[in-house]
């Protein structure tokens, strides 16, 4: 079998990419290179069917349920903090987080805790500045806040872009990366591979909305969480359930001995560092399928009570991905059964934890946890498709295009040929990008969502000087700034572009982009003079007393 390297974001890659994307806040895997046919793993096999099935169960029980377009944007916004916390845990913890960090993990020891920390460390931001505000202000995406008190047109024209630039982004990597992966697991083609994701993708959300979207992404969080616990209990139990005694296992067996408990190997720049961290965090409060899900719930209330429960499940998750990586270190590391005739680890370390998955668990362990990688792929496609559909039914074209006047049941059909549109686009680019290295897409979206979303929808909330022109300014400069960084960094100009040095120097832009984003709109935004911005100004005291006190927000019935 040959190696093939899946390039999980949060991993340095084949062309030495140290970014991370979020999915997730993590995305799926971006790969390059052939995998060889597998025998086909039957378990593995069976035991999708019988999610995909029980899947499409839920989606007809869930069309059957969607008549409004609360109910197809936002679940009738009738979802509990427990329930959305965990859909929300199912749309962050994707197969990237599992396989990538475990892999990380295995690689570099300590180090990969900064991508697991660093993804847990942007929820608080998310609690105490986003979530409660966010659901208070708007209706079922986040531009309904950020042009709350702005010029409808240009503001929502602009934040659809961004959302559909992170969604396309996303779904690129995540066909791609279902393609090889199931390719690897199933022994399938890669076409089938990404046809099947594909479909499935634009059944659940075409016919089922937000609350067969969520259902998904529950059951795919459950399975995920509960394989996971299974995995690392085994691996306790091998070392008598002492950390310890794991740790001094991994030291005395890894290639880099005691050095993989020491931080500093990964990221030793401090700049790089601190923009690695500025992306991981901020970029994951300004994902736009990650806060279209505070609008499912009922109230301010219920939001906040999501957010506390789903850094919990994915607090929990990273902490069981520490005990899988070392595990995999000295269980999977040097057993034979896990290589190929020329020494090398089949599939890759990225694949360290599926053959974890066979050595704790035999072969029906491994074809649970086989469809589990899967079903986590087609949980997070599904959500970003959602995302992407409601960005231009709701904000293009039911307030740009037809100016308020669009009835429910158009604004639902067009969300429902745009999920089918971003479906026939995704499977078009997953075939399109199979042999090409996509990384650089990946390591852009947290820097995209960090640049193009999180400072307007900051400052539309906190500061009355924010006016449309900076609004829109400083997100046509984020996600520029964010795109020609990444190109001019070692990322693309050096890893595939192939010039010897690069002209800028950090492969994560989101400190400096962000950076610029900010001060982009806050430069046009007090220089604007016109009439029609001081009345945005004007209009800042209402909104914030609604934000801060919920007085005006739908409740459920009305969502």
């Amino acid at each position: 079998m040959k190696r093939i390297a899946i390039l999980a974001p949060a991993l340095a890659g084949l062309t030495g990419l140290t970014a991370l994307s979020a999915g997730t806040a993590i995305a799926s895997p971006a790969v390059e290179g052939s995998v060889a046919a597998q025998p086909l793993n039957w378990h593995a096999i069976g035991m999708f069917v019988v999610f995909v099935l029980f899947t499409l169960v839920i989606t007809r029980w869930a069309a059957r349920r969607t008549r409004t377009a609360s109910d197809f944007y936002a679940a009738g916004g009738g979802l509990t903090g427990f329930q959305n916390g965990l859909a929300i845990a199912g749309d962050m913890v994707s197969a990237a987080s599992f396989l990538g960090i475990s892999a990380m993990m295995f690689d570099k020891g300590f180090d990969g805790l900064i991508y697991a920390l660093g993804v847990v460390a942007g929820w608080p931001i998310i609690l105490f500045v986003v979530a409660e505000r966010l659901r208070n202000l708007g209706r079922y995406t986040f531009a309904d806040v950020v042009a709350y008190r702005l010029s409808q047109k240009p503001v929502r024209i602009t934040a659809a872009c961004g959302t559909l630039t992170v969604s396309i982004m996303y779904l690129v990597a995540q066909m791609v990366g279902a393609g090889k992966l199931i390719q690897l697991l199933f022994g399938t083609s890669y076409l089938s591979a990404v046809l099947v994701v594909g479909v499935l993708m634009v059944l659940y959300v075409m016919f089922g909305g937000m609350l067969a979207t969520t259902w998904v992404q529950i059951i795919k969080a459950v399975l995920l969480l509960g394989g996971t616990t299974f995995m690392a209990y085994e691996v306790l139990a091998h070392f008598g359930f002492s950390l310890d005694a794991l740790f001094a296992a991994a030291v005395q067996v890894h290639p880099k001995g005691q050095s993989i408990m020491a931080p500093g190997g990964l990221v030793a720049n401090p700049i790089e560092a601190i923009s690695l961290g500025v992306g991981m965090i901020f970029g994951t409060a300004g994902l736009p399928h990650i806060l279209m899900r505070f609008f499912t719930v009922a109230d301010a209330r219920e939001a906040r009570k999501s957010v506390c429960y789903a850094t919990g499940f994915i607090g929990y998750f990273y902490l069981l991905i520490l005990v899988v990586g070392f595990g995999a270190i000295v269980l999977v590391g040097n057993n034979p059964a896990f290589r190929d005739g020329a020494g090398q680890l089949i599939g890759g370390s990225n694949m360290v934890a599926v053959h974890l998955a066979q050595a704790v668990g035999g072969n029906m362990f491994l074809g649970f946890i086989s469809a589990v990688a899967f079903a986590t792929i087609l949980a997070v496609v599904a959500g970003l498709a959602l995302s992407g559909a409601s960005a231009v039914s709701h904000d293009i074209y039911a307030t740009v295009i037809r100016k308020g006047r669009a009835t429910e049941a158009e604004e639902i059909r067009v969300s429902r040929y745009a999920t089918l549109g971003i479906g026939v686009v995704a499977i078009l680019l997953g075939l399109l990008f199979e042999k090409q290295n996509i990384a650089f897409l990946s390591g852009l979206v947290l820097a995209i969502a960090a640049s193009v979303n999180f400072p307007v929808l900051f400052l539309s909330m906190f500061w009355k000087g924010l006016t449309t022109r900076g609004a829109v300014g400083g997100s046509v400069v984020g996600l520029v700034s964010a795109i020609v960084l990444l190109v001019l960094g070692p990322t693309v100009w050096v890893g595939i572009l192939k010039h010897g040095q690069p002209i800028f120097p950090y492969a994560n832009p989101a400190l400096f982009s962000m950076t610029l984003a900010f001060g982009a709109a806050w430069l046009l935004s007090v220089l604007d003079r016109s009439a029609a911005a001081a009345g945005e100004r004007q209009a800042y005291l209402p909104q914030y007393v609604r934000s801060m006190t919920g007085l005006g927000a739908a409740s459920a019935s009305q969502h």
